[in-house]
């Protein structure tokens, strides 16, 4: 899933575009990260709709601390550049569904 992962400039010019995005932020060390990996690149795949990426917070300390990530995995939509929705911990399919609004 290293495809998906930005770095803060990648991010902040990502918030920028039309679409919303959800962004799974996690550490290569974390299991529950590792867990929630497929289901984050299944909703990639089949939600075009968003734009999906993930940031490594051992990497990009000061956007994990931005945007208030004190436990992994954190998952948060963003519409329009600002933040709407967070959840924290591993989700299933389903939660991640409900989470995002998607169909």
């Amino acid at each position: 899933m290293s495809d998906l992962a930005v770095n803060k400039e990648k991010f902040e010019e990502l918030l920028k575009g039309d679409k919303p995005v959800l962004v799974d932020f996690y550490a290569e060390w974390c299991g529950p990260c590792k867990m929630t990996a497929p289901v984050i690149e299944e909703f990639a795949a089949n939600h075009p709709e968003f734009t999906v990426c993930k940031v490594d917070v051992d990497k990009e300390e000061d956007l994990a601390s931005e945007y208030s990530v004190f436990s992994i995995p954190t998952l948060i939509v963003f519409k329009d550049g600002k933040p709407v929705n967070k959840n924290v911990g591993g989700v299933s399919m389903s939660k991640l569904l409900e989470f995002t609004g998607a169909k």
